[in-house]
């Protein structure tokens, strides 16, 4: 019997690979960083060759780590950084062009214009999303009408396009499936997330070919097989989810009303509602969950473009820590942030303010204030972000939510979810695996080939590490948030 399912997790900063046992424990992690362009300002790209170069040698490297064969994986599951957009040559598998990555903000103008004439109410109808650069559609648009012969190409079938899941899944069998899964589509900007099939009327407005768009596939279904060349066996491919779809489905938030925030470049927060399509009425994002049971699920999401990428700021452009494990020490050798508000608004600002054109400032500064100061007020921006979307999330759902799960790279960070749980009021659960992103493509591709029977046996394997309970008083938390929302307004354009 096989001993693991393999998760593929390539995410904006790095690609991972993470060898999961039966119980949903991690058994063996192999993680290669990945380099990024910034060509001009608000410009982000990624070289897709790297991406599956550094994919293709976690993988092997975490199989060796555990001395595992190829008969010891009983499937592979993909996750990946949602939106990113690749489009390469169908004959030679060749890139056309770096990667344009979801922070790219470089159609922002593009986007403005379809708000202008009145059509982001038709993206709103069919694909849940608002029309903002982050998504793929005008991503696509823009590499169809700048690369030289894209545009003549794609109308001949030449070419293909894809997020970054359907990139690895075309390398990882060689060019014999383009596929997407529908979490990913729901991402591009051109997916009816009702009809479940992309948008004609979409199509025409973007000039987008149908014939370079993916096949659109069920999140858990064997849809290929990897390349025996690749890893030395052909592996079933049965699991792909976009990364925060993946991490919902990880901490098994299976039900209506169970929400969860991943904490990573940047941070994701969404909350399960079901096998309804709700709506949002305060700038949320109405997008398909990741499902094993064969039918739609759909989720809210709020997007908040920069957090654990604030605190490689204070890194690698400030140089005020060394380590990224350093800041929350430092945070807490002072008793608060004396006022000092950090808006990281780098590429604009997300949910819910979708602000395109918001830049980040440093807020309250007076003389006795230092790089702890900044470096706390840094940590508290990422949670004060969070309240900010998780209270447009209430009022859509028309309920409060009584806690939340966290996850991510940060949430090991004991000051900032402390916080969190004290700018919130509810408690916030962290579970005792926190790579869910990786583990929720795990369990997608398991259940496809009965590595796991149900999602029920699932959920039972869900523990908790730390609950972290609100400490701080009400008039406190509000007057904290209050001076949040000023320095927000202060950088805002729109």
């Amino acid at each position: 019997m096989s001993r693991y399912v393999l998760a593929l997790d390539q995410g904006t900063t790095s690609s991972r690979a993470i060898l999961f046992d039966h119980r949903g424990h991690s058994c063996a992690t192999s993680q290669k960083e990945i380099t990024q362009y910034y060509p001009e300002p608000g410009w982000v790209e990624h070289d897709p060759e790297e991406i599956w170069e550094s994919q293709l040698a976690a993988a092997r490297q975490a199989l060796q780590i555990v001395n595992a064969n190829p008969c010891d994986v009983a499937a592979i599951g993909i996750t990946n950084q949602r939106e990113t957009t690749v489009l390469w040559n169908r004959e030679t598998g060749r890139p056309l062009h770096r990667a344009i990555v979801w922070q790219d903000r470089r159609t922002a103008d593009r986007c403005a214009r379809l708000k202008e004439v009145g059509f982001e109410k038709t993206i709103t109808a069919q694909t849940g999303l608002i029309a903002d650069s982050y998504f793929s559609a005008t991503k696509l648009e823009w590499l169809l009408d700048n690369v030289l012969g894209a545009r003549m190409d794609a109308e001949a079938g030449r070419l293909a396009f894809g997020t970054v899941d359907a990139y690895l899944l075309w390398r990882l069998t060689k060019g014999q499936v383009h596929a997407t899964d529908v979490t990913n589509a729901s991402r591009t900007m051109l997916f009816d997330i009702h009809r479940m099939d992309w948008s004609p009327e979409l199509l025409t407005e973007f000039r987008i070919p149908r014939e370079i768009l993916p096949q659109v596939v069920e999140s858990s279904r064997r849809v290929g097989e990897c390349d025996a060349e690749l890893l030395g066996a052909p592996i079933p491919i049965a699991g792909i989810a976009g990364d925060q779809h993946a991490a919902t489905f990880g901490q098994a938030c299976f039900h209506t009303g169970m929400a969860k925030s991943t904490y990573g470049t940047g941070c994701f927060l969404l909350m399960h509602t079901g096998d309804q399509a709700r709506a949002s009425t305060n700038r949320l994002l109405t997008t398909l969950a990741a499902s094993a049971e064969g039918k739609a699920k759909y989720a809210l999401e709020g997007s908040v473009f920069v957090a654990g990428a604030a605190v490689q700021w204070l890194r690698d452009e400030l140089g005020l820590i060394r380590h990224a494990s350093e800041i929350e020490e430092i945070a807490q050798s002072i008793p608060d942030s004396g006022g000092v508000y950090v808006v990281p608004a780098f590429t604009g600002l997300g949910a819910p303010y979708w602000d395109s054109y918001a830049r980040g400032a440093i807020l309250g500064i007076s003389r006795g204030d230092g790089r702890a100061h900044i470096a706390r007020a840094t940590l508290e921006s990422i949670a004060f972000q969070c309240r900010d979307v998780l209270e447009a999330m209430s009022r859509d759902h028309g309920s409060s939510l009584t806690e939340i799960r966290v996850d991510g790279g940060a949430s090991a960070n004991n000051f900032l979810m402390q916080f969190q749980a004290d700018i919130l009021g509810i408690p916030v659960v962290r579970p005792s695996c926190t790579e869910t992103t990786a583990l929720g493509a795990a369990y997608l591709a398991g259940l496809a080939v009965g590595f796991w029977e149900s999602q029920e046996e699932i959920e039972s394997l869900w523990a908790k590490d730390r609950e972290f309970i609100p400490a701080m008083s009400a008039d406190c938390r509000d007057s904290l948030y209050s001076g949040w929302k000023d320095a927000v307004q202060r950088v805002r354009c729109n």
